[in-house]
């Protein structure tokens, strides 16, 4: 189940963060995951947080709780690759808040692992311009450049990310300590979790400084699967990793997740081009090295997709549940049900789906629109908008698609 703690009804990691966990269980669910839990930016987005390591002071659910003396010094000591570089970055008071921060994640992660329930996270490729993370470590960012995607059928000045992007042969150099650090710190907190771009690691599109597009950017050559072996030598372990290979993938970068042994993602919202038979999305194309998803934080909800979809999207989707056995909604209100079961029923190894969905939700609940200011990242959760019918029902769907557990 996709929802990020700032949706949950306090928006942090109280009471709240435990009944999810609590109607996962209910509802048969083993994974909750979430979008990066670092401190945002101005406009709320996660994926440009100030600090790669550190967790936002604001998913607190006691921002004042007590801290020690000999808990900072055993924090500093366990984190002294990152935390010298957030302290002097953030201030005073900034080691406590990761000293809180632990103490709240521990308790909610043994809770939820009590009840069945594991986490999935998310690392964004980049850092953002000004982080503690380039100012701490500059020499491993490539002055005159900045991060983004050429133009496609969807934008036709492509996307300026603004983010830095990392001097890849300097961190060879270092034997890539700075993302062994980052995985480590991940793996920390979470099960799981998804990398984001991951096709930027075979080929980036790389802009200039002072561009006001991305159309003058060109392509440069990633590291490839060098910065996984290392890391996956230096901490003595795999790396369970979700490879976001979304977009226009090329086959070096599917080489390259198959021979890390890396699901990829498969999203169904993107399942239903007719012009598109052999895309990765449709239904039938599904392959069990992959995750099913009903949609992304950067995709609408299933009712709000549906809303939208054009006349022959329709037609396909129908098709698609009658090829799986599904039979089609007689009220219109429930293709976001047929459409989860769907995906439950994709070879993939796990699906997962938006909270928004389950509640119904259409365009007014969701989390990211590409491209805007303002707009995105506010997403609430209602207090007593989950209820045991949700969870039952989702429970039946689970079941039923023998995904149980």
């Amino acid at each position: 189940m996709q929802l990020h703690p700032t949706s949950l009804p306090e928006g942090r990691l109280g009471d709240g963060a435990y009944a999810f966990v609590d109607w996962l269980a209910a509802a048969g669910q083993s994974w909750w995951q979430m979008l990066p839990l670092g401190p945002p930016d101005k406009h709320g987005s996660p994926y440009k947080a100030a600090s790669a390591f550190a967790a936002w002071r604001g998913l607190l659910a006691d921002p004042d709780a007590p801290v020690s003396g000999e808990e900072v010094e055993a924090f500093r000591a366990r984190h002294a690759g990152w935390v010298a570089g957030w302290e002097a970055f953030a201030g005073a008071g900034a080691v406590e808040d990761q000293v809180r921060f632990e103490r709240e994640w521990a308790a909610l992660r043994e809770y939820a692992a009590a009840r069945g329930v594991k986490l999935i996270g998310d690392i964004p490729i980049y850092v953002a311009p000004g982080s503690a993370d380039q100012v701490a470590h500059p020499e491993i960012f490539l002055d005159g450049v900045q991060a983004g995607v050429p133009p496609d059928a969807f934008s036709e000045d492509g996307q300026l990310w603004g983010n830095p992007i990392y001097d890849w042969p300097a961190l060879r150099r270092q034997q890539y300590r700075w993302w062994t650090a980052r995985f480590e710190r991940v793996f920390e907190l979470f099960d799981v979790a998804r990398i984001d771009h991951f096709r930027a690691f075979v080929a980036y599109w790389a802009v200039p400084g002072d561009a006001v597009d991305a159309r003058g950017g060109r392509w440069r050559r990633g590291p490839g699967r060098a910065v996984f072996d290392a890391a996956r030598a230096a901490l003595g372990r795999d790396l369970p990793l979700i490879a976001e290979n979304l977009g226009v993938i090329t086959p070096p970068v599917e080489r390259l997740r198959r021979d890390l042994g890396l699901p990829g993602m498969v999203v169904i919202q993107f399942g239903f081009n007719p012009d598109d038979p052999r895309g990765p999305h449709r239904p039938e194309n599904h392959t069990e090295d992959s995750v099913v998803y009903t949609g992304t934080h950067d995709s609408d909800t299933l009712r709000g997709f549906w809303a939208t979809a054009a006349p022959e999207q329709r037609e396909e989707a129908f098709a698609a549940l009658a090829r799986a056995g599904i039979a089609a909604p007689r009220d219109e209100a429930d293709i976001d049900w047929a459409l989860i079961e769907l995906a439950w029923s994709s070879p993939a190894r796990l699906a997962m789906l938006q909270i928004q969905d389950v509640l119904g939700l259409g365009s007014e609940a969701r989390m990211n629109m590409p491209g805007t200011i303002g707009r995105s990242w506010r997403w609430r959760m209602q207090p007593g908008a989950l209820t045991g019918e949700h969870a039952a029902r989702l429970r039946a769907v689970t079941e039923a698609a023998g995904r149980l557990g």
